[in-house]
C-alpha cells in the first residue's frame, strides 16, 4: 500500500491524493475517498479496512491485531511457520495502481519445508462481470433477453444448463461501454452479487428474480424450492420400475423432453401396454416429446396449469375404461392422479398411496434449488507487473501449474487459452472480500502462490519479499477460520487442487 502523502497542488498539505484508483481522489483529514476503502488519516493515505489473513487452526475470533504495510524489505531468509498454518489473502491489501509499483504483500512462507512466496494483491477489474446459476426449471425469460437492474440493462439471459437457468451479468460492455447510469448501476449490482447480498432483477418479457449467492430464487415473489430431478424423459426411466403395476401410464410434463412411459424404451423393457395417450408436440423418439407447451412457471416449466391440456388424443383402439394416468412434474411439484370413465376421458380420482410414494421421491431427488454466484474477471498485464517486471512469465508459470491463484483464498478456474481469465465461487471468499472505484470497476482479492525459486525465476520482485512473521505483527490485521472445503493454497504446485 502506497501511504506516501501527495501534497495538494495549492500547496494544501491537510489534502491527500489517492493513487489507488484511476481517480485520484483528493481526500480531506478525516475523510474517505469515493470507494470508502482510502482515508487520509493525520495526513497520510491509509487502507481503511484491516488486512484478512486466514488459519488452519481453532478460530480465532475477530480480534484485531497489527499488520504492516509490507514496505520493509528482506533480509533473504525465510523464517519458520508459526504455531498456526497461516495465509495472507488479498482482501484489505491495497492495489499496485499506477501498475508499476510491486505488490502490496509479497509473503515468503515454508510449506512441508520448502520454500515458498505468496504474492498478494487487490485487482482493478473494468474487464469482470459474474456468471449465475439458479437452480429452477421455471421459465425466467427468452434466450438473449436483457437483465436489467431499475431499468438498466445490465447483462443478458444465456443458454439454460441441466436443470439451471443462467445469466451473464456485467462485464466491460455494462461497466464502461454504456451510459453513466448503466456503468454505476451495473457497478453496484455486481457488488452486491459478489458480496453475498441480494439483488432484484427484471428479465424482458420474463420474470423478477431475487438472486443472492448460496440462497433460493426468488421468481415473481414466490421462493423455489427444489430443481428438478431430471428431463420428463430422464424421470420416466429412474422410477419406470416403480410405477409398474401401479398406473397404466405415466406423463412427466417438461418443457423440455416429456416423457410417456408405456412409449418410452423403459415402458417397452417392461412390456408395459400401450395406452393410447398422445400428448401434443414433436416427437422425438419414442415416449419423447418436445414443444409440448409454451415455456412458463407452471408445471415442468410450461405455462400451462392444467396437465390435460397437452393431451392431443385419447386412441379408442388401444386405450380402456379405468385407465390408470398419473401426471408429474419433474420436481414432484405438480401431480394428478386420473382414470379414464366409460368414454375414455380422464377424471379426477383419489391417488393411491402407492403412487403418492414414488411422487414424494421424486421430491426426494430433487436437490435444493440455489443461486451460484461465479465471479469472473482477466488479471490482465497491470496487475501482473506487481508480481513480476516480466509479466508474460507470470502467465506461462500459471499456465505450467507452477503458480497457483487464489481470490480470497479461494480455489479459482484458469480458463485455457491466453491471459489469465479466472472464475471463483464467491461463497467460498470471506465476506465482503469486493470493493469498487468510481470507474466503475470491481475491486477484488488475488493471490499467486509459488515456490520462492520459481518466483526468482520470473523476475518477481524479490527486494520486496517479507516475512510472513513480519506481516502478522504490523496493524489492522483480522484473522479468520480457513475454510475446510477449500484447498490449502501454499504448496509447491498449483496442480492437485486448482479447480
Amino acid at each position: 500500500m502506497n501511504e506516501a502523502v501527495a501534497p495538494h497542488p495549492d500547496g494544501k498539505d491537510d489534502v491527500v491524493r489517492c493513487d489507488a484508483c484511476p481517480v485520484l481522489c483528493r481526500i480531506r483529514p478525516g475523510k474517505a475517498g469515493a470507494c470508502d476503502r482510502y482515508a487520509n488519516v493525520d495526513g497520510i493515505l491509509t487502507r481503511v479496512d484491516p488486512l484478512v489473513i486466514t488459519e488452519r487452526a481453532t478460530a480465532q475470533g475477530a480480534d484485531i491485531v497489527p499488520f504492516l504495510s509490507g514496505s520493509e524489505g528482506w533480509n533473504g531468509s525465510v523464517a519458520a511457520p508459526p504455531p498456526a498454518a497461516t495465509f495472507v489473502t488479498g482482501v484489505g491489501a491495497g492495489t499496485t495502481y499506477p501498475d508499476y509499483k510491486p505488490a502490496p504483500f509479497i509473503v515468503a512462507s515454508q510449506h512441508d519445508g520448502i520454500d515458498m512466496v505468496t504474492v498478494v494483491t487487490e485487482g482493478i477489474f473494468s474487464y469482470c462481470g459474474v456468471k449465475v446459476k439458479i437452480d429452477t426449471d421455471r421459465h425466467l425469460g427468452p434466450e438473449q433477453s436483457p437483465v436489467r437492474v431499475n431499468g438498466e440493462a445490465i447483462g443478458h439471459v444465456t443458454t439454460a444448463e441441466y436443470g439451471s437457468q443462467m445469466l451473464s451479468l456485467g462485464g466491460v460492455h455494462h461497466l464502461t461501454g454504456g451510459s453513466k447510469k448503466e456503468g454505476n448501476v451495473t457497478c453496484e449490482a455486481l457488488l452486491k452479487l459478489c458480496n453475498k447480498e441480494a439483488v432484484t432483477v427484471q428479465i424482458d418479457n420474463g420474470a423478477e428474480v431475487v438472486i443472492q449467492a448460496g440462497k433460493p430464487p426468488v421468481v415473481n415473489g414466490k421462493p423455489e424450492e427444489r430443481m428438478r430431478v431430471g428431463c420428463g424423459s430422464a424421470t420416466i426411466g429412474i422410477f419406470a420400475k416403480q410405477w409398474l403395476g401401479h398406473c397404466d401410464e405415466v406423463i412427466v410434463v417438461d418443457d423440455h423432453i416429456t416423457g410417456v412411459l408405456t412409449e418410452h424404451q423403459a415402458g417397452r423393457f417392461l412390456d408395459m401396454r400401450l395406452s393410447g395417450i398422445r400428448v401434443r408436440g414433436r416427437k422425438s423418439t419414442p415416449g419423447r416429446y418436445f414443444q409440448v407447451a409454451e415455456p412458463g412457471l407452471g408445471w415442468g416449466g410450461t405455462n400451462i396449469s392444467d396437465p390435460l391440456e397437452i393431451i392431443e388424443s385419447i386412441d379408442p383402439k388401444i386405450a380402456w375404461p379405468g385407465l390408470r394416468l398419473l401426471m408429474v412434474s419433474t420436481t414432484g411439484e405438480h401431480s394428478g392422479w386420473y382414470v379414464l370413465d366409460d368414454q375414455l376421458k380422464p377424471q379426477p380420482a383419489e391417488m393411491p398411496q402407492s403412487v403418492r410414494k414414488v411422487v414424494d421421491r421424486i421430491a426426494e431427488n430433487c436437490e435444493p434449488s440455489l443461486c451460484t454466484v461465479l465471479f469472473m474477471a482477466g488479471a490482465g498485464g497491470s496487475l501482473r507487473a506487481g508480481v513480476t517486471e516480466n509479466p508474460v512469465r507470470l502467465t506461462l508459470s500459471v499456465k505450467d501449474r507452477l503458480t497457483r491463484v487464489t481470490a480470497g483464498g479461494a480455489p479459482v478456474y484458469v480458463w485455457p487459452g491466453g491471459g489469465i481469465t479466472y472464475m471463483v465461487d464467491v461463497t467460498r471468499m470471506p465476506d465482503n472480500s469486493f470493493g469498487y472505484v468510481p470507474t466503475p470497476a470491481l475491486v477484488a482479492p488475488i493471490e499467486f502462490t509459488l515456490r520462492q525459486e520459481d518466483y526468482a525465476t520470473l523476475g518477481g520482485h524479490m527486494d520486496y519479499v517479507v516475512q510472513l512473521q513480519d506481516v502478522l505483527q504490523g496493524k489492522r490485521l483480522t484473522r479468520q477460520r480457513w475454510r475446510s472445503d477449500n484447498p490449502w493454497p501454499i504448496k509447491k504446485s498449483g496442480a492437485e487442487d486448482q479447480l
